[in-house]
């Protein structure tokens, strides 16, 4: 038996009636025009966005968007979806468990069957399924990996590390040329810059997202273990930033890492594609380059992100054959390619020329859209912040008891 749509998510909609207001409804008509409304949430992205609006537009006089960006825009969505007051047009993050729940009970359009899905890689939108249908139409997506010093790799002569036992050389070479590997924010603060790389340490180690999952949500209570094979070899990952970051890393914020990153106090930033535009902001005086993280073996190598710039169509639309025109049109080279060019992000829409652009993140980006990028493992789990802690914890008091104690600790309330 379904739940309501406002079942869902009654609870959040307490306290927060107020930011509707602001906001409206997208069941409008301007005249001879139909109005949709685009609900964003990719807040970096508006002034880009609203061009390809005003190319929509200018293509389509007959549609008129309504461009809506507000503050604290998840909680403002939630609140909408809960009143049944759903935007025509959504920009959604369908790895989510909201989306998902909203998507299984019919807060969203099915998009399956629509041919501008061809517009995309194949593929693309299939690990944002729920119930094997489509609800999302995911344009970008983030990924995450290892910023690297390239000149200073250069100089000392050190090469990118395609296999684990490669990156643990890798990281003893540096420091035994009197460098520091890696620029950290071992706080409790910023512990999210660490998410990537301890979800990529169960991923590879255990054959990708399904086989990370297996170990950590869907084994019995209790069964992640010290002398377990895989939790060994997850800790002895781990093991790899203790000892090897810059100084006070356990004071550092993610501002803080970038800065030193930039300066060159350390060698690698272990971080995803968003850090880009701050690393540059820094004016490091330095080629930055990027490496995905090493698997046991060779051509084991993975990236985890997940859809960036994603939209959904509500249900319950009095405009969805406008809607529809507008997603179509987000599908193609000239929306996405102006998108591209600005923002970085690898993009599903085979249309867009990307060759040769953004050199930097390509050792990860070329791995997006493919079987070797996984979403994030907490596309199944009900929270993910005490992960984060876990993680940075460890890294500082290398007690593996306490971390199997922690592990089991979070993930046994989801069995």
């Amino acid at each position: 038996m379904k739940m309501s749509k406002k079942m869902i998510v009654a609870s959040l909609a307490i306290g927060a009636t107020t930011l509707l207001a602001a906001c409206g409804g997208g069941n409008e008509s301007n005249g001879d025009q139909t109005v949709v409304e685009f609900f964003n949430q990719k807040v970096e992205m508006q002034s880009t966005l609203s061009e390809i609006i005003s190319d929509f537009e200018a293509e389509n006089p007959d549609i008129k968007i309504n461009f809506t960006n507000v503050p604290d825009a998840g909680t403002v969505l939630r609140t909408r979806v809960a009143s049944d007051d759903v935007p025509d047009v959504v920009n959604v993050f369908p790895q989510n468990t909201d989306f998902q729940e909203w998507a299984a009970n019919d807060v969203f359009e099915n998009l399956t069957d629509k041919e501008y899905l061809d517009n995309l890689q194949e593929g693309a939108a299939d690990p944002y399924a729920v119930n094997d249908q489509i609800y999302s139409v995911p344009l970008t997506s983030n990924a995450w990996g290892f910023y690297y010093n390239k000149d200073k790799f250069d100089e000392l002569g050190l090469d990118i590390p395609t296999t684990w036992d490669q990156f643990e050389s890798l990281v003893a070479d540096i420091q035994a040329q009197d460098e520091t590997p890696f620029a950290l924010a071992l706080t409790q603060a910023d512990a999210w810059t660490l998410n990537g790389y301890h979800q990529l340490a169960w991923a590879t180690i255990n054959g990708g997202f399904e086989g990370a999952n297996n170990a950590l949500v869907h084994s019995p209570k209790g069964d992640i273990q010290v002398g377990n094979e895989d939790f060994d070899l997850v800790a002895d990952e781990l093991d790899l930033l203790n000892g090897t970051a810059q100084r006070n890393a356990q004071g550092a914020t993610y501002d803080d890492i970038v800065a030193a990153f930039a300066r060159g106090d350390a060698l690698i930033l272990p971080n995803g594609l968003w850090a880009l535009p701050a690393i540059q902001n820094q004016q490091p005086e330095f080629e930055v380059g990027m490496f995905a993280y090493p698997g046991l073996n060779e051509d084991e190598a993975m990236t985890v992100g997940a859809a960036d710039l994603a939209l959904s169509i509500a249900e319950n639309s009095s405009n969805k054959e406008a809607a529809n025109k507008f997603v179509e049109y987000m599908t193609t080279k000239e929306a996405m390619q102006k998108y591209y060019d600005v923002d970085g992000a690898p993009t599903s829409v085979t249309a867009v020329d990307t060759e040769g652009k953004f050199p930097e993140t390509e050792g990860v980006t070329q791995y997006v859209f493919t079987d070797r990028q996984i979403v994030w493992l907490q596309q199944e789990w009900t929270s993910e912040e005490t992960f984060h802690h876990l993680t940075v914890e460890y890294i500082n008091n290398q007690n593996r008891e306490q971390l199997a104690t922690n592990l089991n600790n979070f993930f046994d309330t989801m069995k």
